[in-house]
């Protein structure tokens, strides 16, 4: 197995509080990965301390074969919480401020923009796009720079069905081009049509990983997982 990351006991706390308690996950290179668990599970924290907007208390992460630094940034894409837009500029404009900040050129706005279906929004600003819409704006935020590993935390949130089917599409696309993704969700029934791996996260632990295949009951392993952490809780 091509293991691209790989967290190690990974932990952290909040002035004592521990809200991410010795985490092992493994993530194999050109995959989808769902990080699945009820609110508040720690699903976020771990993917801002793989983003490198939190600071691991303990615990390693691996990035191809060797220790996590903040060089690793410029191969990591992130969309954590609400896409950075301005609303007051297109499409286009908004991509353009990201490549001059990263001195990339403008022939990788049109890139992305194809690959994120927004080739058709012309003068359109940002502020009047639909939320499907400024979601896969801030994935092509996130994809501009080419990173091998993409970070999307709860990225279908408050979408109706049809901008979910088209994120799922999207996401699905991505492993063809060397993108591996890593996406958070409290929903099983997307997680399942998204990813190819999954861990199921409850009370900052880890309860399960494996893969999804058809024959695997994920509702029944969720509910065993979430439950007994609750009970115990």
């Amino acid at each position: 197995m091509d293991i691209i990351l790989k967290t190690t006991e990974l932990t952290k706390s909040f002035k004592g509080q521990i809200a991410v308690k010795r985490i092992t996950l493994s993530i194999e290179r050109n995959s989808v990965y769902g990080l699945l668990g009820p609110n508040g599970a720690g699903k976020s924290t771990i993917l801002k301390m793989i983003a490198g907007i939190f600071k691991p208390t303990s615990g390693r992460i691996e990035v191809d074969g060797h220790d996590w630094s903040r060089n690793d940034l410029k191969e990591i894409g992130a969309l954590i919480e609400n896409p950075p837009l301005y609303d007051n500029l297109t499409a286009y404009e908004n991509l353009k401020v990201r490549t001059l900040a990263l001195g990339l050129s403008d022939e990788r706005i049109s890139e992305v923009l194809t690959m994120v279906q927004l080739t058709d929004t012309g003068k359109k600003k940002a502020g009047q796009f639909s939320l499907g819409m400024k979601q896969r704006l801030g994935i092509a935020l996130a994809l501009l720079a080419q990173p091998k590993l993409l970070i999307l935390d709860e990225p279908t949130n408050g979408l109706d069905p049809i901008g979910i089917q088209a994120l799922r599409e999207l996401i699905r696309s991505f492993s063809a081009k060397g993108i591996t993704t890593i996406l958070s969700s409290h929903m099983l029934s997307e997680v399942e049509l998204i990813a190819d791996h999954i861990g199921i996260i409850s009370n900052g632990k880890l309860g399960y990983e494996g893969e999804v295949h058809k024959d695997a009951d994920l509702e029944r392993i969720f509910m065993e997982v979430v439950g007994s952490d609750r009970r115990e809780g």
